[in-house]
């Protein structure tokens, strides 16, 4: 039996057996992104709709406030009564941007796990 014959198999059992390991592992990272990206999806939706009823909610309740303390303050004070309404709805907007900030700095969008193993897998490779 020949030397070179002899490593054929053993190599090419190594070369598969290989492959295969490779395989099984890009499969689960994949599956494991997925199972992420879903949660991910799912917080995605709930933030989205949480914030379009609530800008709905303020549109109203700012439309309705506004006419009001218009209505009820233009006899003594005319158009500043505007321009005090135009500074206290730009501070408050303000705020609310602030704290979507924050919202979206809980790195609740974010695949921590999927991330740690594709790291780890790197750093195994290299």
């Amino acid at each position: 039996m020949d030397d070179r014959t002899g490593q054929q198999p053993g190599l090419f059992a190594s070369v598969s057996g290989l492959a295969r390991n490779a395989i099984g592992l890009v499969i689960s990272r994949i599956e494991l992104a997925a199972v992420e990206l879903g949660e991910v999806r799912g917080q995605l939706l709930k933030l989205l709709l949480v914030g379009a009823l609530g800008v709905l909610a303020v549109w109203f309740a700012l439309a309705y406030w506004s006419l009001l303390i218009v209505m009820l303050a233009w006899p003594k004070m005319g158009w500043t009564i505007l321009a005090v309404l135009g500074a206290v709805f730009t501070l408050a907007a303000l705020l609310l941007f602030r704290r979507a900030q924050s919202m979206l700095r809980e790195d609740k969008l974010s695949m921590p796990a999927t991330m740690a193993e594709l790291r780890s897998d790197r750093d195994a490779l290299l």
